[in-house]
């Protein structure tokens, strides 16, 4: 299959293994994440083999809504690219081990030609490349205006459970299950979860996404145990109007990609 040429980077798809999505424990931040789910959009998922992945800054900037980059703004990207190179993540594997991974092997920064270069971890190949069953895409754009980080994980996991634009799906998760994919796990207390993380990414997903999320507490007692969630795709016309407000507000200046927002 050859490569799509596609002109404005927005429209670019991000495709994962399920795995990557439903089975692998990581912590990064809104804007650490932003950057992976950019660099993965640039992936060809049909090539055989990983190339070293350019992208020109400017570019970068333009997509997700950065006004403009300065010195400091270099600084904070140089930051974000270390720490996703110096973080591994846990990922499940089919027979019941763990193994861990690396997201990126090398990344080049030419601050002078404004470019950006990276070389993912070759051990990502299979959930990234080559992927024919079990995987999710989505478009990138639907992923810019989220502050949150858990608004991205959650995003994610509705979309590996919910790939038929016509059917409404409903799936079942305990609240630690959801903590962990989430990477929340430092909420012991499920008020403050609610609170914190789930009402924040629902909220997010519903105003942003392709997709609208309704939860229903499944309790035992009085304590909630688990979280049932009701999945459906926007209509045609909810998402032309989205993509329409998205091109409007993705500009300079009401959004920066260094704001942690409601992280």
């Amino acid at each position: 299959m050859s490569e799509l040429h596609i002109t404005d980077p927005r429209e670019r798809k991000v495709t994962k293994a399920n795995e990557l999505i439903q089975k692998s424990r990581f912590s990064l931040s809104a804007q650490q994440q932003k950057i992976v789910l950019f660099l993965i959009s640039q992936i060809n998922p049909w090539d055989e083999d990983f190339k070293v992945y350019k992208f020109s800054i400017a570019e970068f900037s333009r997509v997700c809504g950065i006004s403009r980059l300065g010195g400091k703004d270099y600084a904070e990207m140089k930051a974000a690219i270390k720490e996703i190179a110096d973080k591994s993540l846990w990922v499940k594997l089919d027979n019941g081990k763990e193994t861990l991974l690396r997201w990126i092997e090398k990344p080049y920064i030419d601050e002078g030609k404004g470019t950006v270069e990276i070389r993912l971890d070759k051990d990502m190949k299979p959930y990234l490349l080559q992927l024919r069953e079990n995987f999710t895409d989505y478009e990138l754009v639907y992923t810019l205006r989220f502050r949150s980080k858990y608004s991205i994980r959650l995003y994610e996991l509705v979309r590996s459970v919910h790939y038929h634009d016509m059917e409404r799906v409903c799936c079942r998760f305990s609240v630690s299950q959801l903590k962990e994919l989430l990477d929340a796990g430092e909420y012991s207390e499920y008020r403050d979860f609610k609170r914190r993380v789930l009402k924040t990414a629902v909220n997010e997903v519903n105003l942003y996404s392709d997709r609208d999320v309704e939860y229903t507490e499944l309790k035992q007692g009085r304590k909630v145990m688990g979280l049932e969630f009701i999945i459906k795709a926007k209509s045609l016309d909810e998402r032309l109007t989205l993509r329409a407000e998205i091109d409007k507000t993705m500009g300079p200046p009401q959004l920066s990609f260094w704001d942690d927002g409601l992280e």
